[in-house]
């Protein structure tokens, strides 16, 4: 069993803005470091039939200029794509559409690290419920990640879904929002209204009332 708050000081985490051709939006960014070599990292970001293992299935084509989809979440286009090192897309998901970069760097002599950077234009829904919303999924997603190269085994996705109702899942989600509101005050924003929005989505990913719409 992972040790959760653990797995929750493991990961670096900022926000802030960035200018892009639409203007200046906002920035989630997390990283992570792992005990597995370059190369066994990308491969199990970008390969096919490794996504499934940790994260979701992916299909389409993985590829710059290809077509993704996740299934049962984003879809966008792959804009860069260089091996081992970086891969940048377009996250469309629910009408809109922000940009993700992700990269890979060797830490050591046996380890590797990813960043994730989500990018997107400041709206309602950012204004009411700050960073944790992509944050704490991309938190999952990260966790997922370091328990599938610590211990080798795919994932089990009913399990994760028992998981995520359990206490132990909602706790973690609890640190990572509160990781989340400690990011957004620290970039800036109101205490107060920084703690009302992250109580929101925490409030989301536990199934707590008073939670954004699903």
């Amino acid at each position: 069993m992972m040790d959760v708050r653990s797995q929750v000081e493991a990961v670096e985490r900022r926000t802030g803005s960035r200018t892009v051709d639409a203007g200046e939006a906002a920035s989630v960014f997390l990283g992570q470091t792992y005990e597995t070599s370059l190369r066994d990292l990308w491969d199990a970001c970008t390969k096919a039939e490794r996504l499934p293992e940790w994260f979701s299935p992916v299909n389409g084509e993985l590829r710059r200029n290809g077509r993704y989809e996740i299934e049962g979440n984003a879809a966008g286009t792959i804009q860069a794509c260089d091996p081992p090192n970086s891969f940048a897309a377009t996250w469309e998901f629910g009408g809109s559409e922000s940009w993700i970069e992700v990269r890979f760097t060797a830490e050591g002599a046996e380890g590797s690290r990813i960043t994730i950077e989500h990018i997107a234009m400041p709206d309602e829904h950012w204004d009411q419920f700050g960073p944790g919303a992509a944050g704490i999924g991309w938190d999952l997603a990260v966790m997922g990640l370091a328990r599938y190269l610590d211990t080798g085994r795919p994932a089990d996705p009913q399990a994760g879904e028992d998981w995520m109702q359990s206490a132990e899942g909602k706790r973690f989600m609890e640190l990572s929002g509160q990781r989340w509101l400690e990011a957004d005050v620290a970039a800036g924003t109101d205490p107060d209204a920084a703690r009302a929005r992250a109580e929101r989505t925490i409030a989301f990913y536990t199934g707590a009332p008073g939670g954004m719409d699903r």
